[in-house]
């Protein structure tokens, strides 16, 4: 594990916090880490609840790791056809969100696309032509709040 474990001030604003002391997850979970991490002011907020273990699983483990976040859509269209491009990139943009605004937070790097979102856009390009080779503009590293 890396010693430069994330701050309070990392999570992004209401993410669940738990304290399950009983939790045999619990010193590897993002959630249990936060919620030790909370400011003592702090008297209210999102949390999982002990009914979330079930049979010492917890329905809402989230392992403490970094991972890769994307953004910039550029790369994604390098194996479309040059004439078909702005109607891919508008089908990308409804896709995403019925607007040009989502589209464009990503595209920027204002939002990070999880690993899980990369998935589905490159699955989703793949129905206009093939992912092979194609990779986002930018990639970073960091802690998994997802």
């Amino acid at each position: 594990m890396d010693d430069n474990r994330p701050t309070f001030k990392d999570a992004p604003w209401g993410y669940p916090l738990c304290f399950n002391e009983g939790c045999a997850m619990r010193e590897k979970c993002m959630h249990y880490y936060m919620g030790q991490q909370a400011p003592p002011t702090m008297t209210k907020g999102t949390a999982i609840y002990p009914s979330a273990l079930d049979n010492g699983q917890c329905k809402h483990f989230a392992e403490i790791c970094k991972v890769d976040f994307a953004w910039g859509f550029n790369g994604l269209f390098k194996n479309v056809p040059k004439e078909e491009v702005s109607k891919v990139r508008k089908a990308l943009r409804n896709y995403l969100s019925h607007g040009v605004s989502t589209y464009y937070r990503y595209h920027n790097g204002e939002k990070l696309l999880s690993p899980a979102r990369q998935k589905e856009i490159m699955d989703f390009i793949a129905q206009f032509g093939s992912t092979e080779g194609l990779s986002f503009d930018n990639y970073i590293t960091k802690y998994d709040f997802t």
